[in-house]
């Protein structure tokens, strides 16, 4: 699950800022290439008690929650909740009070994969659909418990990312998981050239997620490679301009 979306200095010369986000080649409306992006995912999922687990999605912050469908404190002001739906696990996450995502976890028969059909709502209502299947690593474990790692993905719903000027000289990041609004200030965020930028997201004074955004020459491709501390391999999002 992601999830669930994620900034370091200005270069010297443009500070000024204005002029540079006015004329900013990553401001635009952007759609996801699924054919093109690598999309993986991992989870650790550990039993504590009859019904409290912990549940661990990346970025070092497990979450311990009572598997009973209550909303309880998770992540980031978010709250988590975990309900037992015949067969299946339905999973909550929302924050201020509204959902921001829902999804609905199904075991094979022999227990060595899991089916994750996983939804994020932006600020609009408007919905985006990934259906993921995840493997048992090794390390083992029963039921839902167990370190879990995604094999593919069907993206079933468009994802947009809408990029605006934020503040003179920064910028908006609109998409299904909500608006993030970024200043390079050199510490969560920074230039690494006119076409490349880097972004740094911490919780609790710990960095959880680096990701990366590179244009191609042409304008016309955003890639975006994301680092989740704790997991192995990243995703590559790879979006065309509309």
């Amino acid at each position: 699950m992601t999830n669930r979306n994620v900034w370091l200095i200005l270069i010297a010369n443009l500070c000024a800022g204005t002029s540079w986000a006015t004329n900013d080649p990553f401001v635009g409306q952007w759609r996801l290439n699924p054919l093109r992006s690598q999309l993986t995912d991992e989870m650790r999922v550990t039993q504590l008690a009859q019904e409290k687990y912990a549940f661990d999605f990346g970025g070092g912050q497990p979450e311990t929650i009572v598997i009973d469908g209550t909303d309880q404190p998770g992540f980031a002001d978010t709250t988590l909740s975990v309900a037992v739906v015949g067969p299946t696990w339905k999973v909550i996450r929302k924050k201020d009070g509204h959902t921001v995502l829902t999804a609905t976890w199904a075991l094979s028969k022999d227990g060595q994969s899991l089916i994750d059909d996983f939804t994020s709502f932006a600020q609009d209502g408007s919905a985006s659909n990934v259906k993921y299947v995840y493997k048992r690593a090794p390390a083992g474990g029963s039921g839902f418990a167990g370190n879990w790692v995604s094999i593919s993905e069907d993206v079933i719903s468009p994802f947009t990312l809408q990029i605006s000027v934020y503040d003179g000289d920064g910028l908006s990041f609109a998409g299904a998981s909500g608006t993030t609004n970024v200043k390079f200030d050199g510490k969560s965020a920074r230039r690494l050239n006119a076409n490349a930028m880097e972004r740094i997201e911490s919780y609790k004074d710990k960095v959880i997620q680096t990701r990366q955004y590179r244009l191609s020459p042409d304008l016309r491709t955003l890639t975006i490679t994301t680092h989740t501390v704790g997991h192995t391999a990243p995703n590559i999002f790879v979006f065309d301009r509309q």
